[in-house]
């Protein structure tokens, strides 16, 4: 059984944008968080796995404003094997999708694309069970795509707006250039880069760190 850790490890980030950020020098630093396997459900899987009338429970936010972490757990069966305890991300969706590292999918058996969150057409089917039932997905497993979250400001102070892609560097022993790390804008989003946890090991990346944009 492998479980969902997501602990959030950046109390000192205020410091980081207030001294060292891209909006008040020439740094081209950014956040990256490991993005664990999770779960998005859209409401009628809600109540399918979790019963009638089931609202989901949040245990914290998340640094994407308005996106949290809720208590609730389920499995992702495909025809090799099952994950457990699979966290459920809210809020709900219109479409439910499970997002899962390229590990995850041998082990599940399950020929999953590697996608960006919420491109789930022709994607791999997989079951989900939570504690009243299961749903069966016709598509929605994914291996979530690289990316970087970022406001227009920040894109623009880094010099990358209407870039589709960028490359993100990490230093340390295992260090190496993560390419074709696609770039999402919005006013909405916290300036972040997401890495699944295959790619966090690779480079052996732990707790509070920063990689440049080249």
């Amino acid at each position: 059984m492998i479980e969902y850790t997501h602990e959030s490890q950046y109390k000192n980030f205020e410091v980081y944008i207030m001294s060292d950020s891209p909006r008040s020098s020439k740094s081209r630093k950014v956040l990256i968080e490991g993005s664990a396997r999770h779960v998005h459900l859209k409401r009628e899987d809600v109540e399918a796995l979790f019963g009638n009338g089931y609202t989901l429970r949040k245990k914290r936010d998340l640094l994407q404003p308005g996106e949290f972490l809720t208590e609730e757990k389920v499995a992702v069966t495909g025809p090799r094997g099952t994950v457990e305890r699979v966290s459920v991300l809210g809020p709900e969706r219109k479409a439910s999708q499970a997002e899962v590292s390229m590990t995850d999918a041998r082990a599940l058996g399950l020929a999953a694309p590697v996608r960006l969150s919420g491109d789930v057409a022709g994607s791999a089917p997989v079951r989900l069970t939570g504690p009243a039932g299961s749903v069966e997905l016709a598509e929605g497993c994914i291996v979530a795509k690289r990316h970087l979250h970022i406001t227009p400001a920040d894109a623009e102070a880094f010099g990358i707006d209407g870039r589709e892609t960028v490359r993100i560097k990490v230093g340390g022993e295992r260090g190496l250039v993560f390419e074709e790390v696609a770039v999402r804008v919005s006013e909405n989003f916290f300036t972040e880069v997401h890495l699944d946890y295959d790619e966090m090991n690779a480079a052996g990346l732990s707790g509070e760190v920063y990689g440049e944009i080249l």
